[in-house]
C-alpha cells in the first residue's frame, strides 16, 4: 500500500495483488489497479503481463509455519521471477530481510523464515534480471522520515518504518546504479535519494 501510494504520487500505474477482494477499494483508493490473487495456488504470470518492474514484497507472517515460509517466501518469490523472465520484465526488486545473508545468527525458532528468504535472493541473483535485493531490518509502523542507513552489510541490529522502506523502493525502481546489488536496511541520518548513491 506504501510503495503503491508513493508510485501512483509520481505518475506511475502500479498494481498491487492481493489475496483479499475487500482489500480492492483501498488500493483504487490511492491510485493502484488490484488484482486478487494467491500466489501460493495460482499462476501469476498474467498479472505482470506489461509491466516495466515488479517488486515481492509478500511474507507468510509471523504466525505462519515453515511449510507456508516455503510456499510464500520462497516459492511466491520464484514464481514472479518466472513470470518477470516469461514477459521479457528486466527488473526485479525483492524485499527480503536483514540476516537472510547471515545464518550464523539464525535460531532453530527463525531458521524457516530466513532459510526461505536466503534461497529466494539466491534464485533472484542467479535469474540474470536486473535484480535489487532490499534487506530491512525489523519493521515498525512509525511515521518514515525520508532517512536511513544503507550498507551492503550493517554490522548492527535495529528497525526501519514501513514509510521508509517504501520510499527506498520507490527510488531503487529509477536508481539503475542498484542493478545487481543488495543491501542491509535502517533508520538512519541519510536522505534515502544521497543514501542510495553511495551504494
Amino acid at each position: 500500500m506504501r510503495l503503491a501510494k508513493l508510485l501512483a504520487e509520481r505518475g506511475d500505474s502500479p498494481r498491487g495483488i492481493i489475496r483479499q477482494t475487500d482489500q480492492a477499494d483501498d488500493l483504487e483508493a490511492i491510485g493502484a489497479e488490484p488484482i486478487v490473487l494467491d500466489i501460493e495456488n495460482r499462476e501469476i504470470s498474467d498479472a505482470v503481463a506489461g509491466a516495466d518492474a515488479v517488486v515481492f514484497a509478500a511474507g507468510a507472517g509471523p504466525g505462519s509455519g515453515p511449510a507456508r515460509k516455503r510456499t510464500v517466501d520462497y516459492g511466491g518469490a520464484v514464481a514472479l521471477v518466472e513470470a518477470a523472465q516469461q514477459h521479457e520484465i528486466r527488473r526485479y526488486v525483492m524485499v527480503s530481510a536483514m540476516g537472510a545473508n547471515r545464518p550464523e545468527r539464525w535460531s532453530d525458532r527463525i531458521r524457516p523464515y530466513y532459510e526461505a528468504k536466503a534461497e529466494a535472493d539466491r534464485y533472484l541473483a542467479e535469474s540474470g534480471l536486473d535484480y535489487t535485493i532490499v534487506r530491512p531490518g525489523g519493521l515498525t509502523d512509525d511515521p518514515g522520515t525520508g532517512r536511513v542507513e544503507i550498507a551492503e552489510r550493517l554490522d548492527r541490529r535495529g528497525s526501519v518504518s514501513r514509510d521508509d522502506v517504501a520510499a527506498v523502493i520507490a527510488e531503487v525502481l529509477r536508481a539503475d546504479n542498484t542493478i545487481g546489488k543488495f543491501f542491509d536496511l535502517l533508520e538512519g541520518d541519510t536522505p534515502v535519494e544521497e543514501a542510495l548513491r553511495a551504494l
